[in-house]
């Protein structure tokens, strides 16, 4: 079955990827360089595109803004978490992974997923039940990073981070309750971060499982952060201090 991928960064990042693409529907009257761009890649590797006009693109589009560009594709394709890491031993990298307990917010993950993308985090890790999967809003709010992002659907997240414990992770959560800020804590071995879903943080079990947890020193009058921001800071730490030891990955 196709899976509907939407928006100019989205395809121009699956075609980079080199995800399948069956079909890409452009708007007739959208001509500018990036557009351009995406049809002279889809000539290159023989992909079929359709003019169409703007009201017929809307119309087909699932988020109603589709930028000028619909395309069919393949599905995605989730990865095994065991794959995720053999892929970080081949190159030779301390793995690096975020865990997401009941994200339910597609803009949410998507924003997760760029700045997992941007930070040149490993791999993603979601639970099957009670969070949101890729999907249309997801893709066009991570502005195709989720083309080159490695994401794992797992039906036990508790169990997951046993697994990356034995394979020797330490795991890190973000709670708001926590004794140590993030930035006071070593981050640099290989770890996965986890992070709670909007507005009950992450679930007692998985907290309880986790090696230490964090929290992010707040000043203002509110009391939380969206979970994409806290991700941000928390993932660009674990950078600054993989680049003081001397190397971004290990």
């Amino acid at each position: 079955m196709n899976e509907q991928i939407e928006g100019i960064n989205w395809v121009s990042e699956a075609l980079k990827a080199g995800r399948q693409i069956h079909r890409i529907y452009v708007d007739d009257s959208r001509k500018d360089r990036r557009v351009e761009s995406i049809l002279a890649h889809a000539h290159k590797r023989g992909i079929p595109v359709e003019s169409v006009g703007k009201n017929q693109l809307r119309s087909m589009s699932a988020s109603g803004s589709p930028q000028g560009v619909v395309a069919l594709a393949s599905p995605y394709h989730y990865w095994p978490i065991e794959d995720i890491l053999e892929f970080t031993q081949s190159r030779g990298e301390h793995p690096f992974l975020i865990l997401l307990d009941g994200v339910e917010d597609p803009q949410n993950l998507g924003a997760v997923i760029r700045v997992a993308e941007c930070a040149g985090v490993h791999g993603i890790v979601l639970p099957l039940h009670h969070s949101v999967k890729v999907t249309p809003a997801v893709g066009r709010a991570s502005a195709g990073a989720v083309e080159h992002m490695k994401i794992a659907l797992v039906t036990n997240l508790v169990r997951a981070i046993e697994e990356l414990k034995q394979g020797g992770l330490w795991i890190v959560g973000a709670d708001a309750m926590a004794n140590h800020t993030y930035f006071e804590v070593s981050l640099a071995a290989p770890l996965a971060l986890v992070f709670g879903g909007e507005g009950r943080g992450i679930r007692r079990l998985v907290r309880e499982h986790c090696d230490i947890l964090v929290s992010i020193p707040m000043f203002g009058q509110l009391n939380s952060l969206n979970v994409s921001t806290a991700c941000a800071l928390v993932t660009f730490e674990v950078l600054r201090q993989r680049y003081q030891d001397g190397g971004v990955k290990g």
